[in-house]
């Protein structure tokens, strides 16, 4: 049986990214990400909307780049895996688990007002790509949603 883990998430940051440092020296940045889903309900005109909030883990060159680059309220587009932690809580000794997502890449996307311009783009920091920042394939808007089916 074949299996795949796999996830691409675009949001934007609830907090500053916060760095740290493993004790052989690697990066490790956490990022807190809000990613909305909106919808309308048939028969209504209003849009209805559900926030989900995802805790990212970030390692290596990449983690530097956004912390040196992200702040509160930066978007991102996030390709990445998930991951489920267990642990005890030190002080009360309860069992907690949490579920993240382990980034592979991050691209950064474009503030508004920005992209507008031929050429413009989120960069991305990818592990692959060690620190290196590269113009990505601009995301237009489309038209709203429409929840009619096309035929």
């Amino acid at each position: 049986m074949m299996e795949l883990n796999k996830v691409f998430i675009v949001g934007n940051l609830t907090r500053d990214p916060e760095l740290r440092m493993t004790s052989s020296g690697t990066a490790v940045c956490d990022l807190g990400l809000a990613s909305n889903h909106r919808w309308r309900k048939q028969g209504e005109d209003q849009f209805q909307e559900e926030t989900c909030f995802v805790s990212v883990t970030v390692w290596g060159r990449q983690a530097e780049n956004c912390n040196q680059y992200l702040s509160k309220g930066s978007g991102v587009l996030v390709e990445g895996r998930l991951k489920y932690d267990q642990w005890d809580d030190k002080e009360t000794g309860k069992a907690r688990n949490k579920l993240t997502v382990v980034a592979s890449s991050v691209q950064f996307m474009p503030k508004s007002g920005e992209g507008s311009g031929a050429g413009q783009g989120g960069s991305t920091a990818s592990q692959g790509q060690q620190g290196s920042r590269e113009t990505t394939v601009e995301f237009e808007q489309g038209p709203p949603l429409n929840d009619e089916v096309p035929f």
